[in-house]
This record gives structure tokens, sequence and C-alpha cells, in this order.
């Protein structure tokens, strides 16, 4: 019975996996669905914004649009990182504007369905559950997923 090994691959793997983005914060690994995500970059030149909220870290110029750029580190009340080598910004489309999202890291994974739990209740003490969707588990990894709508609308604190 090798064939049905070899072609329940096709159809099955392509239904039941979904792309994310999984980005680092410090020790633990978050992720966002890709659906609002455009593109992964190197951190370019940010342009402070005064009077914005702490965790806005600025403003970049992306290909001649503004994009606000926020600090999840600071949106999330982890401790201050500086930029390094590894260090992403995530741009997603909110509400038709780009959002940049400063992380220490960040790749593209497929995640199955069916290894994605719904949120325990102690995944993380840091991070609100209000932005968790759940928990994704690749091999020996632990992904908290995350509403990423949750995440940039409440811009305000």
């Amino acid at each position: 019975m090798p064939e049905e090994r070899t072609g329940a691959g096709a159809n099955a793997d392509a239904e039941e996996t979904k792309p994310y983005v999984i980005f680092k914060l410090g020790d633990e690994e978050f992720g966002v669905g890709m659906m609002n995500i455009k593109e992964i970059i190197k951190i370019p030149t940010i342009t402070r914004v005064p009077h914005s909220a702490d965790f806005i870290e600025g403003v970049i110029n992306l290909r001649g649009s503004l994009a606000t750029v926020i600090n999840l580190r600071k949106r999330f009340d982890l401790e201050p990182k500086e930029i390094d080598a590894d260090s992403r910004i995530i741009i997603a489309e909110f509400e038709d504007n780009p959002v940049g999202m400063l992380v220490d890291a960040a790749e593209v994974l497929m995640i199955s369905v069916t290894d994605i739990d719904a949120t325990a209740k102690n995944v993380t003490a840091g991070i609100s559950k209000e932005y968790q969707m759940g928990v994704g588990k690749i091999e020996n990894r632990q992904i908290i997923l995350l509403d990423l709508k949750q995440v940039l609308v409440k811009e305000e604190g």
C-alpha cells in the first residue's frame, strides 16, 4: 500500500495546512496567519513620531507609503532588546494601511490544522489572552498563535 501514503499527501496536506509567519520575541515563538501579511523586511531607518504611544516605534518609508511600526516587545510589555541582524519588520495590511511589527526574527512555516489547539490557560504569563488564538505545534516547538487584528486594533494605551 505505499501508493496510498504517496498519494494521500497531495490533497490532504493542501487542505489541512496553512501558512503562518512565525516570529520570535525573546525565547518565545508566536505566529500570525498569512492572510493579511504582505512581506517581511530587514530594518530600514525608523523615524520617531513625537507624542505617540510607547509601543509605536515610529514610521518607515515603504516604497513611497508611510507605514507605522509597532514594537511588539513593548506592546506585550516584554523587556527591551537592541535591534540586531536577525530583527525584522513584518508588514501587515490593516484597514487598507501598511503596519509594521518589529520582531526579533521571522520565518514562514506551514502548520497543520490538526496541530493547532485552543490556547492553554498558562501558555505565557506576559501576553494577554485577548491576543491569543491558539497554540500551534511543530515538532518540539510550541507557537502561540495571535489574533493579528487584536494586536493591531488596540493602539491606544
